[in-house]
């Protein structure tokens, strides 16, 4: 009976010191384990630190490289991995270093998907994991600008038809030759809901964000279109250049950059063209002004040059130099030094249209814009099929 006692103590101190094991080798980690988080580290990307806490994505941001050397993704190739990620690559193996996303498009679509900026029945494309795919970026340390279409929204005016450039004839939402509907500018309502946009935008990493369709109406029939908000004695640019101050004053503290997209001929044009854009109206209000000197998009004969799509880097030669001359005489009559580096940064095409573009096509536009005296573009194609060779290969670093 003695033995049999202790043979039952030992197997008590067995079962006892298994438990024991169990509990130091698979209970305590589950306890005291550490989760990460992502935080910034010195060189703003994506870096995991210990925590005690569930996992969390923390948002990121990229300083604006100087010289900026960006292509257009829509949306649509944003939530397309394959191709997103191609494009990707393409940046980072060659002298490009910063993209440019649609947050919202030329349907009204907002590719964030939050109930909260837009109900989830727009027509266009939703990138689901559009934060984390700006992370993966921020990791190949490229910069990220977000493109807003503002005026020209069709979504917007189905959901608020009082808002809209309103037809004369019928009183519903006018449309262009495209179909397409706009906000009146002078909708003060919507320039809070755009500024919603750009700060969520920036919240979920866009390190730069980008206003385009900043204007009235361009073609279809103008003799229709009834402006109702544009009140008072406001022209078309006193009223947009109203929106302008607005969208800075609201924007300015927040640490994001801005940037407004114009058309080309505001470096050329001494009228607002009748859509309210004029250069110096918009040069103090962004950090950034990128017109759009696609040369296929200039009436034939400008500047001398006949048919300008065969003339990329006379187009854009003569355009720039302009915008770079009115720019300096601004800051001249403003009594800001002359030597403060150019705002401006032209979007140049990487497409057929007028003439078939190449590597020459290509490179004559990069060439002309730093022969202007500028260091930085970006470049168009609005089926984001670019031409590899026509940019030049990543720089490598010098062995040590």
């Amino acid at each position: 009976m003695i033995q049999r006692r202790h043979n039952k103590g030992f197997l008590w101190v067995g079962v006892f010191a298994l438990l024991t094991l169990c509990v130091l080798v698979f209970i305590l980690p589950i306890v005291f384990k550490k989760n990460y988080i992502y935080a910034p580290d010195e060189t703003s990307t994506n870096t995991l630190i210990a925590s005690t806490t569930v996992p969390v994505f923390v948002v990121t941001h990229v300083p604006t490289p100087e010289p900026l050397k960006a292509i257009y993704m829509t949306a649509c190739v944003a939530s397309t991995n394959t191709w997103r990620y191609t494009l990707k690559k393409f940046i980072e193996d060659t002298e490009l270093n910063s993209v440019v996303i649609d947050i919202k498009d030329y349907s009204g679509t907002v590719s964030i998907e939050d109930e909260g900026l837009q109900k989830n029945d727009a027509s266009g494309c939703k990138v689901r994991d559009l934060k984390e795919f700006i992370g993966e970026l921020h990791e190949s340390k490229i910069y990220v600008i977000g493109r807003v279409t503002v005026f020209q929204d069709p979504y917007y005016t189905k959901v608020h038809p009082d808002l809209a450039v309103k037809s004369k004839a019928s009183g519903l939402a006018w449309e262009d030759n495209k179909g397409l509907s706009f906000v009146d500018v002078g909708a003060k309502d919507y320039w809070d809901y755009v500024i919603k946009l750009a700060k969520a935008s920036y919240g979920i990493g866009f390190d730069e964000i980008n206003f385009d369709y900043i204007r009235y109406p361009s073609d279809g029939n103008m003799k229709d279109a009834s402006y109702t908000w544009t009140i008072g004695t406001s022209t078309k640019s006193e009223m947009l250049e109203n929106f302008f101050s607005y969208l800075h004053d609201n924007t300015k503290d927040t640490g994001m950059k801005t940037s407004a997209d114009l058309f080309g001929l505001t470096t050329l044009a001494i009228d607002d063209m009748g859509i309210g854009q004029v250069l110096e109206k918009t040069l103090p209000y962004f950090d950034f002004v990128y017109p759009m000197v696609y040369p296929s998009h200039y009436a034939w004969n400008t500047g001398g040059f006949g048919n300008p799509a065969t003339h990329p880097y006379e187009i854009v030669k003569f355009s720039m130099t302009n915008g770079v001359i009115r720019e300096q005489a601004q800051r001249v009559s403003l009594g800001i030094a002359t030597s403060t580096p150019s705002k401006l940064r032209p979007w140049l095409q990487d497409f057929d249209l007028g003439a078939e573009y190449g590597v020459v096509e290509v490179q004559a536009q990069i060439k002309a814009t730093y022969d202007s005296g500028l260091t930085s573009w970006l470049m168009w194609d609005a089926g984001n099929k670019y031409t590899p060779s026509a940019y030049l290969p990543a720089q490598t670093s010098l062995p040590e």
